[in-house]
């Protein structure tokens, strides 16, 4: 059970300063449960707790993990430059929680794309040293071919790597559609893999992290949802 006084809660929640929150509860703007708060200093328990505010319900959650299915000419940054951030999809209180991408896709690839405030998910999450698997669809320019699929699985030398990269795994979904699975994370990886093997990357989408499948989640492009433990636990390296 949290010790959080109810001002504290919603602060917690991003709804604002502490000063601020104090002030929906004192004006009858917060209801707990079902029913109208008025003293801020009240220690609700946060196991199945519901705030009501601003029209809509507001189940408590510790911390935020949010998967989604990130639109097209958006920028995957606090502070984008040329794109609106995908921040701006998302309820205006998740800024106040300092929820942030968890990794990068390139404004114009679209997909699976995971947020969160919580900083050590983020940095498991982001490190090359689990390992866990990211699915891609690329549409190329060029036909796929056997040779390109041999090319990619074998390794090609990319700019400033010390070493060949190399998919996991690499099969062709369709005449210039490829289904491609990195464990590395580079940068623009995919992109710059396929024009290493001569060919050419005009549309990228990923379709999944781990076991997680965008398919599964249901959401069209633009759309978010919070993830359960059980869609959590598939993010995590799979073992035989």
């Amino acid at each position: 059970m949290s010790k959080l006084s109810l001002d504290r809660i919603l602060q917690s929640q991003g709804f604002g300063s502490r000063k601020y929150c104090r002030s929906l509860i004192e004006d009858g703007e917060v209801a707990v449960n079902g029913e109208i708060v008025t003293d801020y200093k009240l220690i609700p328990d946060t196991a199945g707790l519901v705030l009501h505010l601003f029209d809509e319900d507001w189940e408590y959650r510790e911390h935020l993990y949010i998967a989604l299915n990130k639109p097209a000419n958006f920028e995957c940054s606090r502070k984008p430059s040329h794109h609106p951030g995908v921040l701006t999809i998302l309820p205006e209180q998740f800024s106040w929680r300092d929820v942030q991408p968890v990794g990068r896709l390139d404004h114009d690839t679209t997909g699976l794309l995971l947020m969160s405030d919580d900083g050590a998910f983020i940095h498991a999450q982001s490190s090359p040293k689990r390992h866990v698997p990211k699915v891609y669809a690329a549409t190329t320019h060029d036909a796929v071919t056997d040779e390109l699929i041999a090319q990619l699985l074998g390794g090609v030398q990319l700019h400033d790597e010390p070493a060949p990269l190399a998919a996991s795994t690499c099969r062709k979904l369709d005449t210039h559609l490829l289904e491609i699975v990195l464990e590395q994370g580079k940068y623009h990886q995919v992109k710059r893999m396929l024009a290493a093997a001569g060919n050419h990357c005009s549309a990228l989408r990923r379709v999944a992290i781990g076991g997680l499948q965008l398919a599964s989640l249901e959401l069209e492009e633009g759309e978010w949802c919070y993830l359960d433990a059980g869609q959590l636990a598939l993010l995590a390296p799979q073992t035989e």
